[in-house]
């Protein structure tokens, strides 16, 4: 019978087997360099004892390297799968990570998940103070996140990715959300609308439903910058630029915890209940504009002959759906980021002084299609 594997190691196998222990480390490393008949000796002793080989960790610490870069994600780990906008953004990542022959380990944000284990879901995750990472890729995540320090202490290079914004001490790549509000909502206004409203996904480290009170202020920056460039986009007349009066600055907020369809379909039809003179609601991801079509034909409201609405995306399902919507490149963003975080390990691998900071501010394209028009009357 083997023994459990906690009993073996390289030095007992070499000498229960008469081998030096290079000989033995060569036929689980490089088994090209022993021969046929001596490999066949060290690995069916190796698999009686119960020896699986040396602890690659372990390796890959001794020569200072870890060969893996963390991915934190904004939320518990089923969502970077069952998000579109996120799977987009993950194959980039992958791309990256394939390219420079690294391994890549997901974490979900939190403060447990910055400390000594569990998660927000009630599960255990990693501590990224014990992950074996040489850098991290943080995406969309809030002012606030533990993680950034965590990742400070460690002295890791940092990516962040959307959110916070730029900041000095790490790189970011993104969009320019304040743009992509402005855009929607200068569209909508030289539609001729002037009640609009907005579906959130959650605007706080905080789990809840219902209208944003007068006075809260989202810890998601990129949140806080949409609805600002909405606000900013309104308020200007479609031809002369003139400010319109403070009617429109009113702009409803329903949030929901769940971003998803489900989330946007309970987001847009409580926002209709609350505030029946709307006439265009903006969705903060196309996700969330997804369930408001879907609830809207539910509830029988004409789109966009009562309401108009609009997402922000352009992921796949968008275009068939006839969403207007806002393109950002999800699939570069995660490439970019990843790229630009191999070349900060390698540079600090290497020896070399680290350069500035960098903020690199991706592209984004209004794709206007028959989910708005002007407002009936």
């Amino acid at each position: 019978m083997p023994r459990p594997a906690s009993d073996a190691s390289l030095l007992s196998l070499a000498r229960a087997l008469e081998l030096s222990t290079a000989t033995v480390s060569n036929a689980f490393n490089r088994p090209e360099r022993v021969g046929a008949a001596t490999l066949a000796r060290i690995l069916a002793e190796a698999d009686r004892i119960g020896y699986a080989g040396p602890d690659p960790a372990a390796r890959q610490l001794r020569r200072g390297r870890a060969d893996a870069v963390g991915l934190v994600l904004t939320d518990e780990l089923p969502f970077a799968f069952e998000d579109h906008a996120a799977v987009g953004f993950l194959a980039g990542v992958a791309q990256a990570c394939e390219e420079s022959g690294r391994s890549l380990v997901m974490l979900p944000s939190g403060t447990s998940s910055a400390g000594g284990g569990g998660s927000s879901a009630g599960g255990s995750v990693p501590s990224l103070g014990t992950v074996a990472i040489d850098g991290v890729i943080v995406y969309s995540v809030g002012d606030r996140e533990p993680l950034l320090a965590a990742a400070k202490a460690r002295r890791l290079p940092i990516v962040v990715v959307d959110q916070p914004h730029a900041d000095p001490a790490w790189d970011w790549v993104g969009i320019d959300d304040r743009a992509v509000g402005f855009a929607v909502g200068e569209h909508l206004a030289r539609l001729g609308h002037r009640r609009v409203g907005v579906v959130a996904p959650r605007l706080s480290r905080q789990r809840r439903n219902g209208p944003v009170m007068a006075g809260d202020v989202p810890d998601y920056a990129v949140l806080r910058s949409r609805i600002a460039g909405l606000r900013e986009g309104l308020a200007r007349s479609g031809s002369g630029g003139r400010a319109r009066d403070a009617e429109l600055l009113e702009i409803p907020v329903e949030e929901r915890t769940i971003s998803g369809e489900r989330g946007g379909a309970a987001g847009f039809e409580a926002l209709m209940v609350r505030h029946p003179a709307l006439t265009a609601v903006f969705c903060l991801s196309d996700e969330l504009a997804l369930g408001a079509l879907g609830r809207a034909a539910e509830m029988g409201i004409d789109v966009p002959g009562r309401v108009s609405i609009v997402g922000v995306d352009d992921i796949e399902r968008a275009g068939p759906a006839g969403l207007t919507t806002i393109e950002q490149p999800l699939q570069a963003k995660g490439a970019v980021a990843g790229r630009l975080l191999m070349a900060r390990i390698d540079e600090r691998l290497s020896g070399g002084r680290p350069g500035p900071a960098q903020a690199k501010t991706l592209p984004t394209t209004l794709h206007v299609r028959t989910s708005t028009g002007p407002p009936a009357g």
